[in-house]
């Protein structure tokens, strides 16, 4: 397992960040988290290999949270391990969802706008092909997921 020392800026504010993960700690649910990255109005999807060829959903990066793992790092190493590129901000968070995982436990998954570095060469590990898809295209994610991404856009636009 690979250890990651990442420190990114936090334009989100620490305290944010703490009052998500105290939430998430006094109501028992294990944390994951979602990224949106967005490049030129542009947001980057991810797709495995059994969704590739078809119009099943797409995915942003994401990732579970670490046991004393700090959010920021988490959000850092999801984008690090899924797409090979480097967060260098985060700049809010999005909102997020309550759902049962695979085992049956609760899990809350918070989702986070960030800044990367740069926006390639993108190296996937857990996914078979991405796309930069159109922020107003009608785009092929759960209804979940859109929402985020509804919030970002209007983020943006306040912007």
């Amino acid at each position: 397992m690979r250890e990651y020392e990442i420190s990114p800026s936090l334009s989100i504010g620490e305290s944010v960040l703490a009052e998500l993960e105290q939430r998430a700690a006094d109501d028992g649910v294990a944390l994951r988290i979602g990224v949106v990255l967005e490049h030129n109005g542009a947001v980057l999807l991810l797709a495995r290999d059994e969704w590739a060829g078809a119009r099943g959903p797409l995915a942003l990066p994401g990732t579970t949270v670490r046991l004393g793992e700090p959010l920021a790092v988490a959000v850092a190493r999801a984008v690090r391990e899924e797409t090979g590129l480097t967060v260098i901000d985060v700049l809010r968070h999005l909102g997020g969802f309550d759902y049962l995982s695979n085992a049956g436990k609760p899990v809350r998954r918070e989702h986070f706008a960030v800044r990367v570095a740069g926006v390639g060469p993108i190296h996937l590990t857990n996914y078979s092909t991405y796309r930069w898809v159109p922020l107003d295209s009608d785009l092929t994610v759960t209804s979940s997921i859109r929402q985020i991404i509804a919030t970002y856009s209007e983020g943006e636009q306040a912007h």
